[in-house]
């Protein structure tokens, strides 16, 4: 069975998460914690096979154990904005003027007081040491299972991962791949670039944590919990966040806190959230 999380654990929006943030319902005062290390971490890639490939930059700060983490759009992220952060108090950053910073602090702050493991409702999930694609696929794997999609149904894939598009095609599961970076998948299929237009013709929606960074998940978030339509989210961005949101729209969350999967080519493991259990998932 999968295991349940506290309802004083969730929130009702993303807003309202950091308002009880703010307010020391989820642990100390976030006024009185520091921020010790702040860094941005850079990342191009192209795995064997594969036709094309892709960067990624991800802001990451450090509170004692815990590390909270937003992706931003490559070059985006202004000179400065790491030493901002360094000192800061996760109050203040939680006001920042750049939401990746907001999104990040947010992050740290409840991976810090609900790190992920069975107390906090999560189901590990061991990803196997390899190469970048050896684990991609893995978490691909982990992350696809907890879409339950019906017969002939079609999920909306916000942030195109090749390896999650893959895995939905070997159980023959229909998509449509959104992106606002557009383009063409691994398959010559198009990308495309506004979510809010294709999602009345989903089932359920699939979608990257970095989401939370750009804005647009608020508006994913609403739609599925007004139609019942299953919202499944990836994240790395805001792992410690989207499980606070479940039962407010977002179904399930396949959760992966730095470092990453293509950091590292040990084994590694990723915390799944709702959804069903599977013997996979560790014990």
């Amino acid at each position: 069975m999968s295991a349940r999380i506290s309802a004083d654990r969730t929130a009702a929006s993303y807003d309202e998460l950091v308002e009880r943030v703010l307010d020391g319902d989820f642990g100390p005062d976030p006024r009185t914690t520091r921020i010790a290390v702040a860094f941005a971490t850079r990342q191009s890639v192209r795995h064997d096979g594969r036709g094309g490939g892709y960067r990624n930059e991800v802001l990451s700060l450090r509170l004692a154990a815990a590390v909270g983490s937003c992706a931003v759009e490559p070059g985006a992220l202004p000179d400065g904005a790491v030493d901002d952060c360094v000192g800061a108090d996760v109050a203040r950053l939680l006001t920042h003027e750049l939401l990746p910073v907001r999104v990040a602090a947010l992050d740290a702050y409840l991976a810090h007081v609900l790190p992920h493991g069975p107390a906090a409702g999560a189901r590990p999930w061991p990803l196997p040491a390899g190469s970048s694609l050896v684990k991609s696929r893995a978490r691909a794997r982990a992350v696809t299972g907890l879409l339950d999609v019906p017969p002939g149904g079609t999920v909306l894939v916000v942030g195109v991962v090749n390896s999650l598009l893959e895995a939905l095609r070997a159980r023959g599961v229909r998509y449509i791949p959104c992106d606002l970076k557009g383009g063409t998948t691994e398959w010559g299929e198009r990308v495309r670039t506004d979510a809010a237009a294709e999602l009345a013709r989903c089932d359920a929606v699939l979608a990257s944590g970095m989401t939370l960074g750009n804005g647009s998940f608020e508006q994913l978030r609403r739609h599925a919990l007004r139609h019942g339509t299953p919202l499944v989210m990836f994240a790395q961005t805001g792992s410690a966040v989207l499980p606070r949101l479940i039962g407010a729209g977002v179904s399930a969350v396949c959760a992966e806190p730095y470092p990453f999967f293509w950091l590292d080519g040990g084994p590694g493991v990723v915390h799944r959230y709702g959804g069903p259990a599977h013997p996979e998932d560790a014990r």
